[in-house]
């Protein structure tokens, strides 16, 4: 037996079944080092030694988390909330629904792209700015469905393609790194445009959603909250400067240094050094960033781990010799079986970023060996990540569009958020990036 196969299956399985992933990752390694012959005490310092290799990302993670909590707690958010309820109005009138549907869209698009490469708050945002908006959503009988395509395509896109904030992380540290521990080295300047074309699978996937699938309204009731939600606070027109001015460090540092935990750091250093923030409120800060972002860091960490034991088995090597003997040389068919596999993968795991350093093992030799440019197989590995993001019950691309649009107890999260991101983006994501990796 094979404990590549043994190892991914078991993984699999176990996230399946909703076992923690990572436990699962932990069984999941022990069992495939098993198998691969290795002894239980070598298994365990090969996976610690791992472990050190997702601490970057993790670390950036959690600055970023903390970050994110620095921003909400300057109201900038709440602002915003706001400035956009003020402007909509609780009671359009039936000449402007079509034009104010379009803005509700537009302005929760900008958003949640904003939320992963200019102000780095991931979907921490959502429960602040959409459960005060659902009353105007109600009147304007705009579907939720669509809304979470948008905020999903938000979330998802800008990573894929903008190397910026979590894009950095995902493009540079996880993509761009974890392809050359296995042995392939490229430009970091040719990642992100190696992911332009199977981006544009997830900008067809919002086309149809908002002019075919759920352009028709929807009749929703005026229920009151799940949770009472607390009045917006505005913040004096000092603390939204000071905020815009954080983003604006985080963002210039970030790209002078290529760290996002600098970048992170620097953002922070603004709210501390303006006494925006207190120095002792620095403790809840960091101590919310923790509880925000800790378990795609766990998870990312884990998988590091799980990765180093699979490598260490050996029998990566004799699985990309079998898998190329059974695909011969038709490099569409291993293309397509890759990418399928991958949006697999993700989907037991529920997050692309966690699962770069499982796929790439595997991937990246075989994509040598099939004769696969350097490009094609970054564009095959990235896409194989992100393929499984929109669609999985435990990504936070569909649990937090949830979070928001459910505040009312009318959105379901399996029927609402996840089956139509799944067949609005994972199905055209797995052409384009196809597409990508015969083109390129």
């Amino acid at each position: 037996m094979n404990a590549v196969v043994i190892g991914v299956a078991l993984m699999l399985i176990l996230s399946v079944l909703r076992l923690n992933v990572v436990i699962a990752l932990c069984v999941s390694a022990i069992v495939g080092g098993l198998v691969g012959g290795m002894p239980l005490t070598q298994i365990t310092q090969v996976f610690e030694q791992g472990l050190g290799q997702g601490a970057e990302i993790a670390l950036s993670y959690v600055m970023l988390g903390a970050f994110a909590v620095a921003i909400s707690r300057s109201g900038l958010t709440d602002w915003l909330a706001h400035q956009i309820i003020n402007r909509l109005g609780s009671s359009p009138s039936e000449s402007h629904l079509k034009l104010m549907r379009s803005m509700v869209c537009a302005v929760l698009l900008m958003m949640a792209i904003f939320s992963q490469n200019l102000i780095p708050v991931h979907i921490a945002f959502i429960p602040i700015l959409v459960p005060p908006l659902l009353h105007v959503m109600n009147h304007l009988r705009l579907d939720r469905r669509l809304i979470a395509c948008v905020l999903t395509f938000g979330l998802i896109t800008p990573y894929m393609v903008l190397p910026v904030g979590f894009g950095g992380v995902f493009l540079n540290k996880l993509l761009a790194g974890n392809l050359a521990v296995n042995g392939l080295m490229i430009d970091p300047a040719k990642v992100a445009p190696a992911m332009w074309i199977p981006a544009t699978g997830m900008l067809f996937g919002l086309l149809i959603a908002v002019f075919i699938s759920y352009r028709k309204p929807r009749h929703y009731v005026d229920c009151p909250m799940l949770e009472e939600l607390p009045p917006i606070q505005l913040p004096k027109p000092i603390a939204i400067a000071i905020a815009l001015l954080a983003v604006v460090a985080a963002l210039v540092v970030q790209l002078y240094t290529d760290s996002m935990i600098f970048g992170a750091l620097c953002g922070l250093a603004v709210f501390f050094i303006s006494g925006q923030l207190s120095w002792k409120q620095s403790q809840h800060v960091f101590s919310g960033g923790v509880e925000l972002m800790a378990m795609i860091g766990f998870i990312m960490i884990s998988a590091a781990g799980f990765a180093a034991v699979i490598r260490a088995t050996g029998d990566v090597e004799s699985l990309v010799h079998t898998l190329s003997g059974w695909l011969g040389t038709s490099q569409g068919i291993a293309a397509a079986s890759m990418l399928v596999v991958g949006l697999v993968v993700t989907m037991g795991i529920g997050s692309s970023f966690s699962t770069i350093p499982i796929i790439a093992t595997i991937y990246v030799p075989l994509c040598l060996q099939l004769g696969f440019d350097h490009t094609a197989t970054v564009a095959l590995v990235g896409t194989a990540a992100a393929l499984g993001d929109a669609g999985s019950p435990a990504s936070d691309s569909t649990l937090g569009p949830t979070s928001g649009l459910n505040a009312d107890g009318q959105h379901d999260h399996i029927r609402d958020s996840v089956i139509p991101t799944f067949i609005h983006y994972n199905l055209p994501l797995l052409a384009t990036g196809w597409i990508a990796a015969m083109v390129l």
